[in-house]
């Protein structure tokens, strides 16, 4: 419940900009990640029976996906 409207609200402007120098810092991270994706990606091209280029590809994803998850987590902790 929203403390300021009763109703249930998704919109947590506090808890966002908490978040924001915490995105930043995984928007660095997630830029790194795109540049291992795509030497991964090229690496698996050229050798695709490597496993260790795959895990390290899926480990590029998951550092893309952490400016996202980031704020996510951080407007879920701060109440409304």
């Amino acid at each position: 419940m929203c403390c300021c409207c009763g109703e249930d609200c998704e919109c947590r402007p506090l808890g966002f900009l908490l978040g924001l120098p915490f995105a930043f810092l995984s928007l660095l991270v997630s830029l790194v990640g795109i540049i291992v994706w795509i030497v991964g990606l090229a690496l698996t091209c050229i050798c695709p029976c490597c496993l260790c280029v795959t895990i390290i590809v899926e480990f590029a994803l998951a550092m893309i996906k952490a400016p996202i998850l980031v704020m996510k987590w951080f407007t879920s902790k701060i109440p409304c």
